[in-house]
């Protein structure tokens, strides 16, 4: 008799993670990202100059309303849209946590500038 229990308890439970999964499945096909998450699509890197890299990313991101595509910690992330619309690019901590961040002068991106002095600079298009 406890083993026709137990028999039944683990079908119901491979019953229960199969309703699970498909549930899953359909909520989040393929290619499709959770909300409030981003990534990185395409990355070019330029470095034809001496001592300079231009490097250009497209992020893809699901953001949550109120939310806007935006970079946290130098990673492509979900920001106040209050943030972009103002451009007040620092406030979304767009930096490394070791390096600094200025506005640049027409507000048109920002400046990470590491502890050594090397200084990478970001605008947006």
């Amino acid at each position: 008799m406890q083993l026709l229990r137990l028999a039944w308890a683990l079908t119901g439970a491979a019953v229960c993670c199969f309703v699970i999964l498909l549930i899953h499945s359909h909520v989040l096909k393929e290619g499709q990202l959770a909300a409030g998450t981003c990534e990185i699509v395409t990355l070019d890197r330029d470095s034809s100059q001496p001592r300079r890299t231009i490097a250009r990313q497209t992020a893809r991101c699901a953001c949550k309303k109120g939310q806007i595509a935006g970079t946290t910690r130098a990673r492509p992330a979900c920001v106040d849209a209050l943030i972009v619309r103002s451009r007040q690019w620092c406030e979304m901590t767009p930096c490394l946590d070791d390096e600094g961040c200025d506005l640049l002068v027409n507000h048109s991106g920002w400046t990470c500038t590491q502890p050594g002095g090397r200084v990478k600079t970001t605008t947006v298009r």
